[in-house]
């Protein structure tokens, strides 16, 4: 159904571009949207506008953090194991491994993984970081780095292809086991299996 007004379709245009969103639930959230107070669709476009403005990538394990909190909290956290560092695919995946409350190592967020079919190489996610960041203590301070990436052809890829840079370092270099199943996405697997899965990690 295409709406008289144009306003309404254009929105439901740009809702329905996310992810996961098909058209008729992106008419839906522009109908909510229709019929919320002025004020409550204010928040949301304000909402939707920090997170363009205010939102960096944290200078240590490139996570999520906000302008003027950098490092982030989690690399400034005291009580965390600075000699393990759990590398990940995205921020949500970081989002998942708290919610666990089982972790307390640092993480290195690589924001994508290596895919040829899609274009997107090495050079193309935050793998550069990850080598600096553990040139920078010589491997001293690192003692393991843990591959949490989803079990995909592309994370496998992207897990042997950093594992063979991280030999020369001497740091041990493991990977979560295989609790979580094959193809899926590490933030949509529950607390328990992914603790199972960082519990039962095994050298590379």
């Amino acid at each position: 159904m295409r709406y008289t007004s144009a306003a309404i379709e254009a929105l439901i245009e740009e809702f329905a571009k996310l992810p996961g969103i098909g058209r008729k639930t992106a008419q839906r959230l522009a109908m909510h949207i229709l019929h919320e107070q002025p004020e409550e669709v204010e928040r949301f476009s304000r909402a939707l506008t920090d997170v363009k403005e205010r939102v960096i990538s944290c200078s240590i394990c490139q996570n999520v953090t906000d302008q003027g909190d950098d490092p982030c909290s989690i690399c400034r956290g005291k009580g965390r194991d600075r000699s393990v560092i759990c590398v990940v695919e995205s921020p949500t995946d970081v989002l998942a491994f708290e919610k666990t409350a089982q972790y307390r190592g640092l993480y290195h967020v690589l924001h994508g993984v290596i895919s040829p079919l899609d274009g997107v190489g090495p050079d193309d996610i935050r793998i550069k970081e990850l080598l600096a960041r553990l040139s920078q203590t010589g491997g001293s301070k690192v003692s393991e780095v843990i591959m949490a990436l989803s079990p995909t052809v592309e994370g496998e890829t992207t897990v042997l292809y950093i594992s063979k840079l991280m030999k020369p370092l001497g740091i041990t270099v493991t990977k979560i086991a295989r609790g979580v199943p094959v193809g899926a996405e590490l933030e949509f697997i529950d607390e328990a299996t992914l603790s199972r899965a960082m519990e039962g990690r095994s050298a590379l």
